[in-house]
């Protein structure tokens, strides 16, 4: 079982019920693919149940998420939770591609957006192109970027800003040095 405090606000079943939204995956679809209730499901995407780890396992893999994504981040203060992310309490998110680090910068996923960080280490890239049915806006903060959206490659300096909408994507970073973004992502993905 997860362990929460009194002092920390309740995440898990919001994220959970955020992501399985936007996937457009039903309660009766989800709790059928857990060999679980709906009644059950609905317990835990409303923190009135906690799932075990082979549950988070089962639902991760059918949201296609990681694991470790779903756990909670650092307590926040009860004053702070749902408003405030502090730096050394961001949650690793995202698959693990080869030279990039993902953190969310949102509170949670029960937004109709995410905002996340990510840091592209030098000479990385993705190979395979990514398709989502998402709008994403993306500012680079600082190093250089190689985007090619829609088969067109572009080069992103710092200050720079971008938009994909639904277009298949990939990242190169060919530099010398990391590359910080920070992307806005709606509906969330993660």
């Amino acid at each position: 079982m997860l362990q929460s405090s009194p002092d920390t606000a309740k995440t898990l079943g919001a994220d959970l019920r955020a992501l399985r939204k936007a996937r457009g995956i039903t309660l009766q679809e989800m709790a059928d693919v857990l060999g679980r209730s709906v009644g059950w499901l609905s317990q835990v995407e409303r923190d009135l149940s906690e799932p075990s780890i082979t549950d988070l396992r089962h639902i991760a893999a059918h949201l296609g998420v990681s694991v470790s994504m779903l756990f909670r981040h650092a307590a926040a203060p009860v004053n702070e939770a749902g408003y405030i992310v502090r730096k050394d309490a961001r949650r690793p998110i995202g698959s693990p591609v080869a030279g990039l680090v993902e953190e969310l910068l949102s509170p949670d996923l029960t937004d109709d957006f995410e905002m996340v960080h990510s840091t592209f280490a030098p000479q990385s890239e993705i190979v395979d192109l990514v398709t989502r049915p998402t709008q994403e806006v993306g500012y680079l903060v600082s190093g250089m970027l190689d985007l090619e959206i829609a088969g067109t490659r572009y080069t992103i300096h710092p200050g720079d800003s971008f938009r994909i909408r639904g277009e298949p994507f990939r990242w190169i970073n060919p530099y010398n040095g990391p590359a910080v973004a920070i992307w806005v992502i709606a509906p969330p993905v993660y």
